[in-house]
């Protein structure tokens, strides 16, 4: 069944909560869509990116590439497809966005020795140079960052979003491997 949006818009701010204002109203068994965690957590980040955005522009990044750039800075070199879990990236955006970053010198590929089949990625020198361009500035928002939230909350909330993601880690996601025979 296909839902139509109202034309009268959303009931927010209005203290009606009766069924009969229409699509706003709908009560459903799941808590507001605006208290999910995801959105929480979607919210929040982009409260984040929102600080860093200007200057990752202003040097001609996007937040994937910077992404990219640190994980690399963070090892000697990487297999691909393990560069795209540490970063949360798909296979396919992580294939143009490294063909782009190649492209700028920013980035070394070569395939492994062991497996042919399979691509290494190094950051180069370039890449490190803009790195230490960009790493002033960043710093300096998370510096705003920290004095404006606080460095304990900040810590706290660092503690635990670590905490949730090992938690959840442990979770069985249903539908999600692990349950094929011979496991």
């Amino acid at each position: 069944m296909a839902w139509k949006k109202s034309a009268k818009g959303s009931n927010k701010g209005s203290n009606k909560g009766s069924a009969s204002n229409g699509p706003a109203a709908r009560r459903v068994p799941m808590r507001e869509f605006s208290r999910s965690l995801p959105m929480s957590l979607l919210r929040a980040r982009e409260a984040v990116m929102r600080q860093f955005r200007p200057s990752l522009r202003h040097h001609g990044l996007t937040e994937q590439q910077w992404r990219i750039l640190r994980a690399l800075t963070a090892v000697d070199a990487i297999e691909v497809t393990e560069l795209a879990r540490t970063a949360f990236l798909l296979g396919p955006s992580l294939s143009r966005i490294l063909r782009d970053l190649e492209a700028r010198d920013l980035i070394e590929r070569r395939t492994a020795e062991a497996d042919l089949r399979r691509g290494v990625v190094s950051i180069s020198a370039k890449g490190l140079k803009l790195i230490e361009v960009v790493a002033p500035t960043s710093e300096a928002i998370y510096a705003t960052i920290t004095r404006r939230y606080g460095a304990r909350k900040l810590a706290e909330l660092q503690a635990m979003l670590a905490a949730l993601e090992s938690t959840l880690a442990e979770l069985e996601v249903v539908g999600e491997g692990g349950d094929e025979a011979g496991e």
